[in-house]
């Protein structure tokens, strides 16, 4: 088929796994996927809806693909995701370069999308966002190859009060165990060693559809696959933290002792205007318990600051807490008022640069932290996964079970021999910075 197609995907590594399904679809179906959006013949842009900056560059996204339909070869334009779901009326009533939308729980109808436009029929498709599309299959892995993002479940249940997700993408929607086995089996053939399980709350797996939490038995049974060699866990929420799923962390080789455990706040107040489940001590209770049982878990966790009503003596709560916790790794976002969210009514909002301030304090304070326990990993051994080579400084770049892709650090890796992406090897580190560290192949002589 000569039909050539572009594809954009915006946004976090749930919206990514979507976007690999469609491009599985398209090329399975015989259609020609390219880089280049000027030789295209139809764009897709799957967009982000979750804040007010990916919204913004959604839009901007969607503007600059619709000029390749006068400047390009373009002949339509696909808009999928989060923003497609949130504004189907007004993307269809602003932005007629639109030739189709499809909904969040419509994206496995690309390929019905697509033989439409090219009929120069308009193609909108926004079924019951509660569905779950089972076509994961055959996706395209669009990262280097050697790790991809398991989906467990879609949608989230947990209603927190700045959140807009529930309301784009539904309630929880847990996929089968036995889907989930298969697709890992076809990810590992693919050549896949790194399999990273996300959802809104990867805790929650299970609920909805078999009653209880299965994350665990889930564990198990993906640990059995031959070629998986790690698996990281991220989006665990603190007081769905079992006793069971610690067990199976700590006895399962090949999962990670990586948590990310997204806690937004540690001030009880703020939290409960939040509509978070768990409160402080629930939350230091599970980091205490990780930390008895598994004593070199590397904990990653992201904070608001400014969420409305935020006085200066609940954000100096929250400092504190991450001085007395010392996350392994921490990510920070100034409160964003999302439209349709109860937060977005409170009063008492924070004005932006008083919520970046805060947001900056709390940086400095972990940059510290960070400093501070690379320093500690100097003369350790880690296994390191080989991402890529940097001629110029003639060093490897890779990754530890400490660090996730694109959200965590580097390892600077120097060898006397080539290596190849995606090979996992021992490393001694021999140095490090805030963020980052630097070490040499190391070799094990018996």
């Amino acid at each position: 088929m000569d039909i050539k197609i572009s594809f954009i995907s915006l946004g976090c590594d749930k919206n990514l796994v979507d976007s690999e399904v469609m491009l599985g679809l398209l090329r399975d179906k015989g259609y020609k996927l390219i880089n280049d959006e000027r030789e295209a013949d139809v764009i897709v842009v799957n967009t982000c809806g979750f804040i007010q900056d990916a919204k913004e560059e959604s839009i901007e996204t969607i503007i600059e693909m619709g000029q390749y339909k006068e400047n390009g070869n373009c002949k339509a334009l696909i808009v999928t995701g989060c923003l497609a779901q949130r504004y189907q009326e007004e993307l269809i009533k602003e932005m007629p370069e639109i030739d189709a939308i499809l909904g969040t729980a419509n994206y496995d109808k690309v390929i019905e999308a697509v033989e439409s436009v090219l009929k120069d029929k308009k193609y909108i498709a926004f079924e019951d966002k509660d569905r779950i599309p089972d076509r994961y299959i055959n996706r395209v892995i669009s990262s280097v190859g050697y790790y991809a993002y398991l989906k467990i479940a879609e949608g989230c249940d947990n209603h927190c009060t700045y959140c807009i997700i529930p309301k784009i993408r539904g309630k929880i929607k847990s996929r089968t165990i036995e889907s989930l086995v298969e697709e890992t089996k076809y990810l590992a053939k693919k050549g896949v060693k790194e399999l990273i399980l996300v959802a809104q709350d990867t805790t929650k797996y299970g609920i909805d559809l078999y009653g209880e939490k299965k994350l665990p038995v889930l564990l198990k049974e993906l640990c059995k696959i031959e070629g998986i060699e790690w698996i990281r866990l991220l989006y665990c929420y603190p007081e769905e933290i079992t006793e069971e799923l610690i067990k199976v962390m700590k006895e399962e080789e090949k999962i990670l002792n990586y948590l990310d455990m997204p806690i937004q706040h540690a001030n009880n107040d703020i939290l409960k205007r939040m509509a978070r489940k768990g409160t402080k001590e629930q939350i230091k209770d599970a980091i205490m318990k990780l930390r008895a049982s598994i004593p070199d878990i590397c904990l990653r966790t992201t904070l608001i600051t400014g969420f409305p009503g935020e006085t200066k003596e609940q954000f100096e709560d929250m400092k504190e807490f991450v001085e007395d916790i010392r996350f392994d790794r921490l990510g920070v976002f100034t409160y964003s008022p999302e439209e349709d969210t109860p937060a977005a009514l409170f009063e008492d909002q924070i004005e932006q640069d008083v919520k970046e301030k805060r947001k900056d304090e709390i940086m400095v304070v972990q940059q510290s932290i960070s400093k501070s326990i690379n320093e500690e990993l100097v003369g350790k051994v880690f296994s390191v996964i080989i991402e890529g080579y940097i001629p110029e400084d003639k060093v490897y770049c890779g990754r530890s079970y400490r660090d996730a892709p694109d959200v965590d650090g580097i390892v600077f890796v120097t060898s006397p021999y080539e290596l190849i992406t995606g090979d996992i090897v021992k490393v001694k580190i021999c140095s490090s910075n805030e963020y980052d560290l630097i070490g040499e192949v190391y070799y094990e002589f018996s």
